[in-house]
């Protein structure tokens, strides 16, 4: 179920973007009285799973999800259809147009994909404001959870000020940060210390568990979710949710100190207070040769951590003019950090070609249960992916045709057929390697989890 839930929102999603980006072309090319044969959702190879010819286009439903296509008279695009182009050209031909004509219509598509993601994120922004955990409320700083965070030199109680020069003012916004940046600075003891990110962070991030969760996280308290069967303290008197708060007499707030005592402590006894609602209950508890309890901790939600009085929540609300600059701030923020990532793909010494992912990887980033807030969020983002990777100046994406209709208004030349038939072709060579490459990271991925 849970797979069919987060399928069906990939679906859903995916197919609203692809029905937008080329009304982004479909708009244009009839406003400029050019011949638009189809307009598909999908690919339709050999077959259609629905069409219906309405006026001179043939509306339909392909059966190959790999995006979808406007098909325009006079013009080298997805269907290869070079005999079109061998007759002399028409005026509803998108040949015949005026380069600034062609490219407007090249570029309806992403501008439409960046008009969407901005109205989306504005949306949100009135609709449900922002919640929270501001940076400078980790007063005891965060908690390194493991290797990957110390690969960074982080120590637990360190506090991260800024990445590449720039304040960290949400919490959240951390680890992806460090995964964009080069430089941070951090607050140790009161003293501020300036890193480097490793260049291969990101490849020790794709090798690592893909469960394991965020490297870094606020630090928590010691509370038990459950105590194993096998645990010498099945018969304590410990229950779940209960928080230790002293061990030994020693006080404690968070987990990692907690961990730090029972590990001293391995092979004996001792007592702990533990708060249990709003009674405090003192029990005798057995440590084991690991310096264990053999229980379960409980991470909470933020909000119960707040509740408990261990952090402040930030919540902020937006009028709806307010929301505009929020959202469009938010926008920028997608856009530029999605760039950071490219960047770094194309940069081998880096590794983040092994996290480079296709559908599945796409489809995994929806949640197992429907949010209204969640879809939307996730289908901004990928509208705003989207938009910028049909930028890119390869032939067979819309960059590519901005790129030569550029030239020819520039220079005056332009691209004869021939040439923009084998433009296509490479194009279309390189974007099948990185849709397999990218698909195929994804399998490989399934399986070594299958095998674990």
């Amino acid at each position: 179920m849970e797979i069919f839930i987060k399928a069906s929102q990939f679906i859903l999603s995916l197919s609203l973007l692809i029905v937008l980006h080329e009304l982004g072309h479909f708009i244009p090319a009839k406003l400029f009285k050019t011949k638009v044969e189809k307009f598909y959702l999908f690919f339709d190879y050999k077959f259609s799973l629905f069409k219906k010819k309405v006026g001179e286009t043939v509306y339909g439903i392909g059966w190959i999800p790999l995006g979808g296509y406007v098909k325009i008279a006079g013009m080298i695009d997805e269907s290869m259809d070079t005999e079109q182009m061998k007759g002399e050209p028409q005026p509803w031909e998108f040949r015949s147009k005026p380069a600034w004509q062609r490219l407007i219509i090249m570029l309806g598509g992403v501008i439409v994909n960046f008009i969407l993601g901005i109205l989306i994120y504005i949306c949100l922004m009135w609709a449900y404001g922002e919640k929270y955990l501001p940076n400078e409320n980790v007063v005891d700083g965060l908690w390194v959870q493991d290797q990957l965070a110390e690969s960074l030199a982080l120590k637990t109680g360190d506090k991260v000020i800024s990445v590449d020069g720039v304040k960290i003012n949400k919490f959240n916004q951390i680890p992806i940060e460090l995964i964009n940046g080069e430089r941070f600075v951090i607050e140790r003891n009161g003293e501020k210390i300036e890193k480097e990110v490793p260049v291969n962070f990101i490849s020790m991030l794709v090798d690592r568990d893909r469960d394991a969760g965020s490297f870094i996280l606020p630090r928590y308290p010691f509370v038990i979710s459950s105590i194993s069967d096998k645990s010498a303290n099945k018969n304590s008197g410990l229950q779940p949710k209960d928080i230790i708060i002293t061990i030994g007499g020693t006080p404690i707030k968070y987990f990692d100190e907690g961990k730090d005592i029972f590990a001293k402590l391995k092979g004996t006894k001792t007592t702990i207070e533990v708060k249990r609602g709003e009674e405090k209950k003192t029990i005798e508890v057995q440590v084991n040769d690991e310096g264990k309890l053999g229980v379960g901790l409980a991470q909470l939600p933020l909000k119960d951590l707040e509740r408990l009085g261990y952090y402040s929540l930030e919540t902020k609300t937006y009028s709806f003019t307010e929301a505009i600059p929020a959202g469009l701030n938010k926008s920028w923020s997608t856009l530029t950090g999605y760039i950071k990532q490219l960047k770094k793909i194309f940069n081998p010494s880096t590794g983040a070609y092994k996290g480079l992912g296709g559908f599945i990887s796409i489809g995994s980033i929806f949640p197992a249960e429907w949010s209204t807030q969640a879809f939307w969020n996730i289908t901004a983002f990928l509208s705003i992916m989207l938009g910028f990777m049909n930028l890119l100046p390869i032939p067979a994406l819309d960059g590519g045709h901005v790129v030569f209709t550029l030239w020819e208004m520039i220079t005056g030349k332009k691209p004869g057929d021939k040439f923009l038939e084998y433009a296509q072709l490479l194009g279309f060579v390189i974007l099948l390697a990185l849709l397999i490459f990218a698909n195929g990271n994804d399998v490989v991925r399934l399986i070594s989890s299958w095998t674990k």
